[in-house]
């Protein structure tokens, strides 16, 4: 007989007692969650056993039409037998039954997102049992309804609000306002009815059978990792759908035992402001879920933070005062441990301190950056660590204006400072006419009584986020901090009216529409626009850059053609410019009418005449920008769009142009008709413009040069202009091009008597000019990808309509990433990568960058370092971003070395 050499696959791995099958370098496998819960129990810390089934077996799922693995059961049940043992409760047992938690946990934090059921075991039989064994018939019934609404909802499929209004009845009838006012008898009453809507609206009973319940609950967890929340926020962070969700089993503790029973949410430190300080909420005689939902007001941890809130109810540290000082061991532990800021989910059952989660918490880009300077100054982390702990993209919070400190303030609302930086916009009640209107470009706030996980897709159009309750660990303010709104919460005075669509607070009445701005910082609503001022880029800020400045190998400079956005570029640590677009100093209403003048010019000497006129005006744009550069390179771009974009086009604009400038209407109109082109992407433009109006290029390169000469003459840093050609394609334009260049340019320079170094080069925006790059760098000093056309021409899509039409491919997963957000590694990276080799070959010194908007894309930039790219070009604002992203693609380049 053949023996069986087949390994059976491990789906499930065990946790608790001291002792776990996993640790935390599982995670891939077991979830951040399961990871953690694994890594806790090993430390013997106070984690209630449980089991995780793996991401895998959630892959499985989905490779195999939602089918489990064959033994995916048998090895749950081992599982359970385990936890039975260590809890000496037996699942579905009516005298002693044991309840558990089934969770989701994938590889990346994804709070709100995916589904979760607590209490699941309880049944009609089972509820008495766990009455007798607590002594507490009212706590039973609480979990029992409780369990009731969230499996009804997250497995079943019933509205949660159906469930809200009965309870709300109930109250009503009652006259009490808190769900702790309500008695045992109450709550049976409550479940009753609960389980009535059940029957009434799918035509069956609530499942009673408890193995029926958790197999329902896990095929809901595994169905949530798709739901629409879930794949929003994964595109928003760039998780893969492949990764799959874990599921967490866990056996129930209960924070809703009485008064000496609890359950809160702790960071190590402040998620807000990074401050070194136990930050975080709880609430006495309460489960999880209460926390984070914003039903009831949650109290502080520690007395110092009650009263700097003005609040009166006790903290933990004076309510529970021996579980907190067990807590505050156990959560230092955890940081040292982890060697980051935690999140932190406990639960207190009568006395008893349990830890349900912990990983590494959410947080605006300011706290990143004094928690990554702060652990390193401790000693905790390296100085490279903590480069590599901030994500580059959440700088973006740290360099947008904040509210003026000397502006006056109509404050009509305060609530909790739940995430910092200030926000201007029409107020919206829906996520979804947020949605619509943000997506049209207008600047709304969202103001909710709550928001929830489906509000995800608004909160993201929106620009800022007010709730009227919930504390600093609600869904709003946690998801807001991630996705960098400012948010304010808790905003107890903001009482909304929804069907009139306005809200009330201090007397006054802000109705849909009207303008508001809210400070995250303050936790301050106030009426109207306010004035922001320029953020502050020292501190901590200007530590962990000068770090990541240590270390990166990649340039960074800016694209800029105005002096404010190169000063600007310039304090947010530009080296230089690396794409300068010349049109857009043509558009300038000052010299447009010259530029109108020499394209209707009928020959040669016409046009020259008109950009003689321009000249002055385009040497004291080359002088403002080398000024501000002080010697660093900057390159500049000669003409690139078609002709025709500068005239008008309908006749009543032919009309005002002519009567504004004098220059003959039908001549003006039968020119842009001449101009017209059916696919001017791909028409007259770029370097065709300086083969067929060699002029054009000529007035350029001798504004540049004599700038140049200006700008040394004067003393300052000599200028290193570098001179780009864009759309070349063949070895004959570049030779035309260059011939042109370099003739032009040695005029001035024999003029002025003063020698100048500049470079001539080329922008690499067509696939024929990638792959005959060798060609190009005989005669080009630098080549420039310019990635926005080079998308366009690789695809055959035009990035202008693409909107309407891309969002589609990457729903569908046509697409993983929108190809002009993130570069297409495989396809344009390729004509990248071939460019490069070829231009190397032929001219071993070419210079190489990329001027697109893929400059300041992390993913970019790492795709950048790993073939040696020499400099990376971005907006402004996106600088920062892309020092940080070019150190921490250094850092993984050398330990790919290792």
């Amino acid at each position: 007989m053949v023996a069986d050499t087949m390994v059976k696959t491990r789906w499930v791995y065990a946790f608790g007692g001291g002792s776990a099958d996993g640790d935390a370098s599982m995670k891939n496998l077991l979830g951040g969650k399961g990871a953690n819960l694994a890594e806790m129990s090993a430390l013997g810390l106070p984690v209630p056993p449980g089991f995780t089934i793996t991401t895998e077996a959630c892959v499985h799922y989905y490779a195999n039409q939602r089918q489990y693995p064959a033994d995916l059961k048998e090895q749950v049940a081992a599982g359970l037998q385990r936890v039975e043992e260590l809890t000496g409760k037996t699942f579905g047992d009516p005298a002693n039954p044991l309840l558990v938690s089934v969770r989701s946990g994938a590889r990346a934090s994804m709070p709100g997102m995916m589904d979760t059921v607590l209490n699941l075991g309880l049944s009609d039989k089972t509820v008495d049992g766990l009455a007798k064994l607590s002594g507490d018939r009212r706590f039973a019934f609480d979990s029992y309804r409780r369990f009731i609404q969230m499996y009804s909802n997250v497995v079943l499929g019933l509205d949660h609000h159906m469930f809200e209004e009965i309870l709300d009845e109930h109250k009503d009838r009652l006259y009490v306002t808190v769900d702790t006012a309500l008695s045992a008898e109450d709550w049976e009453a409550v479940v009753a009815d609960y389980k009535a809507a059940v029957q009434r609206e799918l035509g069956r009973p609530f499942p009673q059978d408890a193995h029926e319940q958790l197999w329902g609950a896990v095929g809901a967890v595994f169905a949530s990792w798709m739901n629409d929340r879930a794949k929003f926020y994964r595109r928003m962070h760039d998780i893969p759908e492949s990764w799959g969700t874990a599921v967490n089993v866990q056996s129930m503790v209960f924070g809703n035992m009485g008064e000496t029973s609890a359950t809160g949410v702790a960071f190590t430190r402040n998620p807000s402001t990074g401050e070194n300080r136990l930050y975080g909420e709880f609430l006495i005689n309460a489960q999880g879920e209460d926390v984070v939902a914003g039903i009831r007001t949650p109290q502080a941890l520690t007395k110092i933070a009650r009263e700097e809130m003005g609040e009166k109810n006790p903290s933990m540290e004076e309510a529970l005062p021996d579980v907190f000082t067990q807590f505050k061991s156990v959560v230092e532990k955890l940081e040292k441990h982890y060697r980051d800021m935690q999140d932190i989910e406990f639960t207190v059952e009568k006395g008893r301190l349990y830890m349900l989660q912990t990983r590494n918490g959410k947080r605006t880009a300011k706290a990143a950056l004094k928690v990554a300077v702060d652990l390193a100054s401790e000693g905790l982390i390296t100085r490279e660590e903590a480069v590599m702990r901030v994500e580059p993209a959440s700088l973006d919070q740290l360099l947008h204006p904040t509210i003026d400190p000397s502006s006056p303030r109509d404050v009509v609302a305060v609530g909790l400072p739940a995430s910092p930086g200030a926000a201007t916009g029409k107020v919206v009640f829906t996520a979804e006419e947020a949605e619509r209107l943000g997506g049209a470009g207008e600047a709304v706030i969202l103001v909710r009584e709550e928001t929830s996980p489906e509000d995800i897709r608004g909160m993201d159009a929106a620009r800022g986020v007010v709730t009227a309750r919930g504390g600093m660990t609600s869904h709003a303010a946690v998801v807001a901090r991630g996705m960098g709104r400012p948010c304010v919460s808790g905003a107890g005075e903001v009482h909304i009216d929804g069907r009139a669509q306005e809200f009330h607070s201090r007397g006054k009445t802000i109705r849909a529409g009207d303008v508001i701005t809210i400070d995250g910082s303050t936790g301050e609503v106030l009426l109207g626009t306010v004035k922001m001022v320029e953020p502050e880029l020292s501190g901590d800020f200007a530590t962990l850059m000068g770090w990541a400045d240590g270390v990166r190998r990649l340039k960074v400079r800016a694209n800029a053609e105005t002096g404010q956005d190169a000063k600007m570029a310039r304090q947010f640590g530009a080296e230089g410019i690396g794409l300068c677009r010349t049109e857009h100093m043509f558009f300038d209403p000052d010299r447009i009418a010259a530029v109108r003048e020499m394209i209707l010019a009928d020959d040669v000497a016409g046009r020259r005449a008109a950009l003689a006129k321009i000249l002055p005006m385009q040497r004291q744009d080359f002088v403002d920008l080398f000024t501000i550069m002080e010697g660093l390179p900057v390159t500049i771009r000669l003409l690139d769009p078609p002709l025709h974009e500068f005239l008008p086009h309908t006749e009543e604009d032919v009309a005002a142009v002519s009567q504004a400038t004098g220059l003959d209407a039908a001549k003006l109109l039968r020119r842009a008709q001449e101009l017209h082109e059916v696919n001017p992407m791909l028409g007259h433009r770029g370097c065709r413009l300086g083969v067929s109006y060699p002029e054009i290029y000529e007035m350029q390169v001798r504004a540049i040069i004599e700038a140049a000469c200006e700008v040394a003459a004067s003393g300052r840093p000599a200028p290193i202009p570098e001179i780009m050609h864009p759309l070349v394609a063949t070895r004959e334009e570049m030779k035309f091009l260059r011939e042109l260049t370099d003739r032009t340019a040695r005029e001035v320079i024999a003029e002025k008597g003063r020698e100048i170094e500049f470079k001539v080069g080329t922008m690499i925006e067509l696939p024929r000019a990638a792959i005959r790059a060798g060609d190009l760098a005989e005669q080009a000093e630098f080549f420039s990808f310019g990635t926005n056309d080079l998308t366009q021409t690789t695809f055959g899509i035009s990035r202008d309509d693409a909107g309407k039409f891309l969002g589609a491919y990457v729903d569908k997963g046509i697409f993983e990433k929108d190809p002009f957000v993130s570069l297409d590694q495989a396809g344009v990276g390729d004509l990248i990568r071939i460019a490069a080799e070829r231009g190397r070959a032929q001219r071993p010194n070419v210079k190489l960058g990329i001027c697109g908007e893929h400059g300041g894309d992390p993913a970019s930039i790492q795709f950048c370092e790993s073939i040696g790219l020499d400099y990376v070009s971005c907006s402004p604002y996106r600088v920062p971003i892309a020092r940080l992203a070019a150190a921490q693609a250094a850092v993984g380049e050398r330990e790919k070395d290792r």
